[in-house]
């Protein structure tokens, strides 16, 4: 099979696909055996069955698989990670070579277990809404909310949180009038005072005072109308705040449309008094004490910058600006770290409860993404930057949240664990992904440490097919410790979830994998470049978090110079005899992209759109993400069928259309001929069919891509010389510039990009140079 087949059937890519036997022989290869498995992976052929896992006795708990050994005469399995002789349930007593349970066949190296336990509360969304946007934007926002109702399933707790200068938390059973808590948007409430506040202790009625019940105009105070009944326990409390759509559909519905701009004035130079920390901390107090281990999603809709209480990015004076990149890395940010630290304490906290905050911001300027952005980076949850609520992108990628599958249930699990097990030979040194460690210290554990380590299992909380994770693991057998021949290395994944239709599911992926010695071409040939080049980008976005953005290149550059040397065929000191073989020829390449990419290089780029783009390379499989480190580009003209070009400018010609694909981007680009001819109308006219077919082509296959990507892209259409194509060219490996002479867009020659950028061909003779050199590395 090749890596393609068994990504299709398992979700797993792995860097290397036969692993070095020893320590010194893994730290030789350079880049780590590690894997970007995808647990949900889409599979027609693999419906979940339904019975309960065999597992190995404690502390062990491996799920059995087709790699263990069987004895069908003693009714016994052995399990491959601890070596335990396993006896079977008294339910397999009719097991025999011919008749084998799902799992122990060779296809289903990947399995789904229904659980006979059900949740016992079904998926919880929680809507907070900014109110200090603009009347347009907030109308725009109200209308997508209120389509989204119809979305939820009809049994799905959800419940309301808006804020402005104060945050308020609506009361949907209360039908006689709209009513709403009012809390204080400067003050930091502790949970235990948003329980009390709420009456969500048990035995507790909602508190009256300065933070307590006061609604829309004209609604009733908290000792008004009719009495509150007495409470039972605290999720009879919340049920007030959270209530089944098929409920509450009505009442919420009606909230929305009649949702208003916040009344707080604002002058002409402040921004407005926007308390959005105090708001998501509310959030997280009313689920957490009520709702602790349950699927939940709290999904947060912002039009501009925190200003008040805390959480706070920047102040309310309009002169003041929000910080840049330079700001933070001169230390000139002042409310920077504090933010930093507020947020990611709350999303740990909604982590450790399996709860998943989502960040939707509608705004031109920055929000604080940066600053924000553990809310989502923690709980694995969507993050969504855009210019306005009312753009097609926002109402598009929000509706795609809430895809079904084939049975009518959304495609999203909630509470997820992952789990990893590996065989005596491997250690597991960590996980880079959208995820918090569950401290599960077991045998499997290494020392090096890579991202989230320490651990051998993790929360991710939401789960969907898309989400991918990456998991890096040390070789610890020492030299001198023969490798048996033909021995292998066993990985298992169990990933714990809970189902949008309620039941609990398990899924279980066991990969195996040959070990070679150390001079052995195999472990050369087994190499897959295009997995290895994303897995070590998210390594290097993980060091930018941490270090300056020179050490992260240098860094990169060191480790791509020691694969070569490693791995290159070449006479000492002599560049022109290098050469790659297949396996590694396009992998400098993808560092060359990598090394230019907006995850490394921040400049153009805000702080909050560098946090969106890392964001979402964290949450990716190895094809979208390779389009996002190395764009794609389709060449569209008269000389035969649409064909992939290089991402180059020579390949800019005047007669040619180009579609690019960056992933966040969807650009066609008419060159200066092809545009001039459309002005003209020649697309129109008898005779020039296959002109409109050229002009037509790339739009079609644009929408075909726009269909399926999560986030929506942005879609641009532009000419040569015009503005946006500096999309392409900030793409393009610059080999022809203004520095390199007659090459100003004439003939054949391509387009000049202005730029100090080194072309691919320079890096390339450096990296050759480098790598046959006497003193590199």
């Amino acid at each position: 099979m090749n890596v393609d087949e068994i990504e299709d059937r398992d979700g797993v890519r792995l860097s290397w696909n036969v692993w070095p036997a020893t320590r010194l022989e893994a730290s030789r290869t350079v880049v780590p055996i590690s894997a970007l498995y995808t647990p949900l992976k889409e599979r027609a052929d693999l419906p979940p069955v339904l019975y309960e896992p065999v597992t190995c006795k404690a502390p062990c708990r491996a799920v059995l698989n087709p790699y263990c050994q069987i004895d069908v005469r003693g009714k016994l399995w052995v399990c491959p990670f601890c070596l335990s002789r396993n006896p079977f349930p008294p339910h397999y007593k009719d097991i025999s070579n011919t008749n084998l349970p799902a799992e122990l066949l060779p296809k289903y190296t990947t399995i789904e277990y229904t659980l006979a336990r059900t949740a016992q509360i079904p998926p919880i969304f929680l809507y907070v809404v900014d109110l200090c946007m603009e009347p347009e934007d907030l109308k725009a926002l109200c209308e997508s909310l209120v389509v989204s109702l119809s979305l939820l399933p009809p049994h799905a707790l959800v419940g309301l949180v808006t804020f402005g200068t104060m945050v308020q938390v609506h009361e949907l059973g209360y039908e006689n009038c709209p009513k709403s808590f009012v809390f204080r948007g400067s003050k930091d409430y502790t949970p235990k005072n948003i329980q009390d506040m709420l009456g969500l202790t048990p035995g507790a009625r909602p508190t009256a005072g300065a933070p307590a019940a006061a609604g829309a105009p004209g609604a009733q105070g908290a000792q008004g109308g009719p009495s509150q009944p007495r409470v039972a326990g605290g999720q009879l409390g919340a049920s007030r705040f959270l209530l089944p759509v098929s409920q509450c559909e009505y009442q919420l519905t009606s909230i929305l449309e009649q949702l208003q701009r916040d009344p707080w004035p604002v002058a002409s130079d402040k921004r407005a008094q926007r308390c959005t920390g105090a708001a998501v901390g509310i959030a997280v107090g009313l689920l957490e004490t009520t709702f602790a281990n349950t699927g939940a999603r709290i999904m947060l809709f912002c039009g501009g910058p925190c200003t008040e209480g805390p959480g706070n990015v920047v102040s309310t004076e309009l002169r003041e600006r929000i910080r840049s990149h330079h700001d933070i890395d001169k230390d000139n940010a002042r409310y920077y770290k504090r933010a930093t630290r507020y947020y990611e304490a709350i999303a740990r906290r909604a982590a450790n409860n399996g709860h998943v905050i989502d960040v939707f911001a509608g705004c031109l300027d920055q929000i604080g993404l940066l600053e924000m952005n553990s809310l989502s980076n923690l709980t694995n949850g969507s993050l969504l930057l855009v210019d306005s609520f009312q753009m097609g992108i926002f109402k598009q990628s929000f509706n795609k949240l809430f895809d079904k599958d084939e049975n009518g249930d959304l495609q999203m699990g909630f509470n997820a664990t992952l789990e990893v097990q590996c065989t005596k030979e491997l250690r597991v040194s960590g996980l880079i992904g959208h995820a918090i460690s569950a401290n599960k210290k077991t045998a499997c554990v290494g020392e090096t440490e890579i991202g989230i380590g320490q651990t051998s299992a993790w929360k991710l909380c939401s789960i969907t097919p898309r989400t991918s994770e990456a998991i890096y693991f040390e070789v610890v057998s020492r030299t001198g410790q023969p490798v048996a021949p033909g021995s292998r290395g066993l990985v298992q994944f169990v990933t714990h979830y809970q189902h949008s239709s309620g039941q609990y599911r398990l899924r279980v992926t066991t990969i195996a994998r040959n070990f070679a010695e150390g001079g052995s071409g195999q472990i050369a040939l087994s190499f897959d470049q295009e997995a290895a080049a994303v897995l070590m980008a998210r390594i290097a976005v993980f060091k930018a978090e941490i270090d300056d953005s020179p050490d992260v290149l240098r860094w990169l550059d060191r480790m791509l110079i020691r694969l070569c040397q490693k791995f290159a065929d070449y006479r000492k000191d002599d560049p022109t005899s290098f050469r790659l073989g297949e396996t590694f020829n396009i992998y400098p390449q993808f560092m060359f992209h990598l090394r230019r990419s907006q995850f490394l290089q921040v400049f153009n780029n805000s702080p909050d759109e560098t946090a969106y783009y890392r964001h979402v390379l964290n949450s990716e499989d190895v094809n979208s993400s390779l389009i996002m480190i190395q764009p794609t580009l389709m060449s569209y003209g008269f000389e035969g069928p649409p064909q992939p070009v290089l991402l180059d400018s020579m390949s800019i010609r005047p007669d040619v259309v180009l579609l690019l694909d960056t992933f966040f981007h969807l650009l066609i680009f008419h060159g200066e001929t092809i545009a001039q001819w459309r002005k003209a109308g020649y697309q129109d006219m008898d005779g020039y069919e296959n002109f409109k077919e050229i002009l037509e082509t790339p739009q079609a296959d644009a929408q075909d891509l726009l269909m399926e990507r999560f986030p929506i892209p942005r879609y641009i259409v532009c000419d040569q010389n015009g503005s946006q194509a500096r999309f392409l060219l900030s793409k393009l490996n610059p080999s022809t510039t203004h520095m390199t002479g007659g090459a100003y867009g004439t003939g054949n020659m391509g387009a000049a990009i202005y730029t100090d950028d080194v072309s691919l061909q320079v890096f390339m003779e450096h990296l050759k140079r480098l790598a046959v050199g006497a003193n590199s590395g």
